[in-house]
């Protein structure tokens, strides 16, 4: 059984949509136990950091993802949360990956750019078997404002302003910055990947 947390954030139902394309049936809840005893467990997320951590933590969810030892999935803002701190209203997440989340900054790119990052980029620099079978280079679609920077757990870069981690991995967490279940074939590859892990 796959679970996708149930928390005040978007995107789930696009995910969980996404995972029945692929043949892959899960349940959308916030219930400790059920998430516990999940195969794989996904933590979507499109919304803002603070208000979201403090959802977790009133519901106790932020010990239940951290204590997780089957396969996680983190997307987008999921991802964020699982890194050490935010600065997006400067908030301090599950610390499951060491990286910090920071604001793009254009004015320190080469030319101009758009905040929040909206549409297709490359993925590269592709490590773990989440990314077997997609080819350095290959397109994802982003919405973002923030980012994790590259650090220990990088396993896949993007760069935007500067490279930034677009997935990281520490144990059973995985996370990736883009939307797969918006990224068409080389997304469902991803999660299909991630249901065989």
């Amino acid at each position: 059984m796959t679970v996708i947390i149930q928390y005040n954030a978007g995107n789930i139902q696009s995910v969980r949509y996404a995972l029945a394309r692929i043949g892959a049936e899960a349940i959308v809840t916030d219930d400790p136990a059920r998430i516990r005893s999940a195969d794989r467990v996904i933590f979507p997320g499109v919304g803002e950091a603070s208000t979201a951590m403090n959802y977790l933590r009133e519901r106790g969810l932020d010990d239940v993802i951290r204590e997780l030892q089957q396969p996680v999935l983190g997307i987008c803002l999921g991802m964020q949360l699982m890194c050490a701190h935010s600065e997006e209203n400067d908030t301090s997440c599950l610390g499951i990956f060491e990286e910090k989340v920071r604001l793009f900054r254009p004015e320190a790119a080469a030319r101009p750019l758009k905040v929040p990052q909206i549409g297709w980029n490359a993925i590269d620099h592709l490590q773990t078997p989440l990314f077997a079978g997609v080819s350095e280079g290959a397109y994802v679609y982003c919405v973002h404002s923030f980012y994790a920077a590259l650090g220990d757990h990088t396993i896949a870069q993007t760069d935007y302003v500067q490279p930034y981690s677009s997935g990281l991995h520490r144990d059973n967490f995985y996370g990736v910055q883009f939307h797969p279940e918006k990224s068409a074939s080389v997304g469902e590859t991803i999660l299909k990947n991630f249901m065989r892990l």
